[in-house]
């Protein structure tokens, strides 16, 4: 891929470069150049947006899985300094032997102060909304003020982005800033930030490392002429990124499964799975995910690179879930299209083809306008509605019907009641308590796939008896019945 040029050094005969000229002598008073703040304050929009994305979900208990709920138990062991357990998981579970993700501890101190579900949700919100900033100020840097915020709102509404929002917290809302601000340094020739940046990667998820080493290919391509030095210590964290991956996959997380293996083997190949079962569903994510985001222009980036591991780990594995645009798993995906579009743009300004060019000129606009369009059917739409910000009664009712059961106790629940409980509770995931009998059950029963809940809760747990203690709107609460003999007098 030809370098970009500067400005300055286009010769006259050169169609209009999409950068603008360098301003040599700026208005006098003036402390800082003109849209120095501009990704920082569309950063603070996109928060804003974001938790209300996600804090209208948790008030409507929209919940889609119980990743919240994990993740709440996690980060509250680590806010009292003890093991990362997951009783969701099973009881005593070490959630290191099920992702390897350290990096939720950074967590953990504001969770003490604030211990709630939703201190994850504006956590999440705030490192999305953080990854704007250098995605808008990397695409200002080469196209122009105006251009460069037209992609970083277009980065900021992407449906990689709002998917992610909409769905429980996950681990990877780290990595998303952290690849953003890597790239951003690899495009302004920053080799060593670059790779500084990436190099926490492999404390988000043990398949970070190969997005690592992906990200330190890029810069030994890039380097290679002007920076030759850089080469051998970008080719040195490839492998590292690497060799992170295989240890943790094959050493650290069986150390904390009980199993003494790695859970999620078995999605990857297997009956179902392989590179062209599902091709319909990939070839529609492929296009998703390069046509609306940047007109198809993001192929002509060597920073598209730093997209293959997470596609190929989802393109192969046997589940379907991973292979569609549903969930959180192409949020890592945005800074990489939008900043590979960025760099492009800046190379097709050169190009012989006039077509070319007038495409590439006009190609920002276009970008932001396909994602204003989008959004009215994506999760931001929602925040248009005025119920978004009632809290229902239904779900006021299911509030108070869990407050009866007291702090510190045992309950065992499925989705919708977890996020209520987390902090506050030793909660397990409905019907994986390994042995343990709870005090409570608390049963979202909305689509009436439970006929019988005493009995239900007998087949449990045959040694105890339970008792409703409390049902409204589809929810149930049961209690555990203490033997007579047990009481003491």
């Amino acid at each position: 891929m030809r370098p970009a040029m500067p400005a300055a050094a286009l010769p006259s005969t050169s169609p209009q470069p999409l950068i603008p000229g360098p301003v040599t002598q700026p208005p006098r008073g003036r402390r800082f150049p003109p849209g120095r703040w501009d990704p920082w304050v569309l950063a603070g929009v996109l928060l804003l947006a974001y938790a209300g994305v996600s804090v209208v979900r948790y008030r409507h208990m929209a919940n889609r899985s119980w990743d919240l709920g994990i993740f709440e138990q996690v980060v509250r062991a680590y806010a009292h300094l003890r093991v990362p357990v997951a009783d969701l998981k099973g009881p005593g579970f070490n959630i290191l032997g099920d992702h390897f993700s350290p990096v939720t501890a950074l967590l953990a101190p504001v969770y003490r102060v604030l211990p709630s579900p939703m201190t994850l949700l504006v956590a999440q919100a705030a490192l999305f909304a953080v990854s704007a900033v250098p995605v808008t100020r990397a695409a200002a840097a080469l196209l122009g003020r105006r251009r460069g915020l037209a992609l970083g709102l277009a980065y900021g509404l992407s449906w990689g982005i709002q998917k992610a929002v909409d769905f429980d917290f996950h681990e990877i809302c780290f990595a998303v800033p952290m690849i953003a601000y890597s790239l951003e340094a690899t495009l302004a020739q920053r080799w060593r930030r670059a790779l500084c940046w990436a190099l926490p990667l492999v404390l988000v998820k043990e398949d970070m490392g190969l997005t690592l080493a992906a990200i330190a290919v890029v810069v030994a391509i890039r380097a290679r002429s002007s920076s030759p030095r850089t080469v051998p210590w970008a080719i040195a964290v490839a492998a590292f990124g690497v060799a992170a991956t295989i240890v943790t996959l094959t050493m650290v997380i069986p150390a904390f499964n009980t199993t003494g293996g790695y859970d999620y083997w078995n999605k990857v190949g297997g009956s179902g799975g392989g590179p062209f079962d599902g091709v319909d569903t990939k070839l529609r994510t492929l296009a998703w995910l390069l046509i609306p985001t940047s007109g198809l222009l993001a192929l002509r980036s060597p920073l598209l690179l730093v997209a293959v591991p997470t596609l190929g780990w989802r393109f192969f594995s046997s589940e379907s879930h991973y292979w569609g645009t549903d969930w959180h798993y192409s949020a890592v995906l945005m800074p990489v299209v939008t900043l590979a579009l960025a760099d492009s743009l800046t190379a097709v300004r050169l190009s012989p083809r006039p077509r070319l060019r007038s495409y590439a000129r006009h190609l920002p606009t276009a970008v932001v306008s396909a994602s204003l369009a989008l959004t009215t059917s994506l999760p931001l739409s929602g925040l248009t509605e005025a119920d978004a910000y009632r809290k229902p009664a239904d779900v006021r009712a299911v509030e108070r019907m869990l407050a009866k059961i007291p702090d510190g106790a045992s309950v065992e629940a499925n989705i919708a009641p977890i996020s209520r409980l987390t902090s506050r509770c030793r909660v397990f995931w409905l019907g994986n308590t390994h042995g343990v009998t709870p005090d409570f059950l608390a049963v979202d029963n909305r689509r009436k796939w439970l006929d019988d809940s005493r009995a239900y809760a007998r087949r449990l747990h045959p040694r105890a008896t339970y008792a409703i203690e409390d049902a409204t709107q589809g929810f149930i609460l049961l209690k555990r019945e203490i033997p007579r003999q047990a009481v003491r007098r």
